[in-house]
């Protein structure tokens, strides 16, 4: 009986000879930094080669599907859908007076060629109010090179005007005499062109931001609207956006025409 007991544990031993060695190397695996587990096991280094591959190129492939970094998603405006939950015209208006106060600004503030005409309509604010720089004086020129203002009708007002003069960004140094100002008009140098490419890209960011401020008050509007489904008041302030993003592309496309020609590009 015992010689057939060993016989069979003989037996047993010899099938699992081939095994063990199996094992060992598994657990010598498992023991191994994942780099030498690589290098070890050859054809599972593959597979897992694989694996990383092919999770990598889904994520490529989910990039793709997005429509890749940095393009702006067209957003298609449905005008019937927006009236029925805003008032589009009044949000075209605004948006609209926004970009043609800084087409204005441009012209009036901005001139290379007519400085005395940008003086005529010179902004000064006076007791709260807002009057043109002709309203409150008579403006001439003495010679090519110099602009009077005489301001004997409202000399209380010499100093708003000399403040505006100052702040307009058209590099101008009045000399005071009495109630008339003596305005030299200066010489189109580099430095100036500079300075007035300088305060076009500054009311541009003014309006710009005023574009914003507008959109994100009709957004507010929306938000506090109970009466309409979260999907349509998502898809109006979308829409809403890309209004806004239309004007304000206008006004960048007036500014890049005045900076060329500030710069004496155009």
């Amino acid at each position: 009986m015992l010689a057939k007991t060993g016989l069979h544990l003989r037996a047993f031993g010899i099938i699992l000879a081939p095994i063990r060695p199996r094992i060992s190397a598994v657990r010598l695996i498992q023991q191994q930094p994942l780099q030498n587990q690589l290098l070890t096991t050859g054809g599972a280094a593959t597979v897992l080669g694989l694996q990383q591959a092919r999770s990598y190129a889904k994520g490529k492939d989910r990039k793709k599907e997005k429509g890749g970094k940095g393009k702006p998603v067209k957003v298609e405006i449905n005008e019937q859908q927006l009236r029925e939950l805003i008032n589009l015209d009044a949000l075209n208006a605004q948006m609209e007076k926004s970009v043609l106060q800084m087409k204005d600004d441009f012209i009036k503030n901005l001139s290379l060629r007519s400085t005395s005409g940008a003086i005529d309509t010179l902004r000064i604010k006076v007791d709260g109010a807002e009057h043109e720089l002709q309203e409150l004086a008579q403006i001439s020129r003495k010679n090519p090179k110099t602009i009077i203002v005489n301001m004997i009708a409202f000399p209380q007002t010499i100093p708003d005007v000399l403040r505006a003069i100052e702040k307009s960004g058209m590099n101008l140094n009045p000399q005071q005499d009495g109630t008339t100002l003596f305005i030299p008009i200066p010489k189109v140098t580099k430095e100036h062109r500079e300075l007035l490419s300088k305060n076009a890209k500054a009311l541009f960011i003014k309006y710009r931001d005023a574009i914003r401020d507008i959109q994100n008050a009709q957004i507010r509007k929306l938000k506090k609207q109970t009466d309409i489904g979260k999907d349509d008041a998502f898809a109006a302030q979308t829409q809403v956006t890309a209004i806004a993003d239309k004007y304000i592309a206008q006004a960048d496309k007036l500014l890049i025409s005045k900076q060329k020609e500030l710069s004496g590009e155009a």
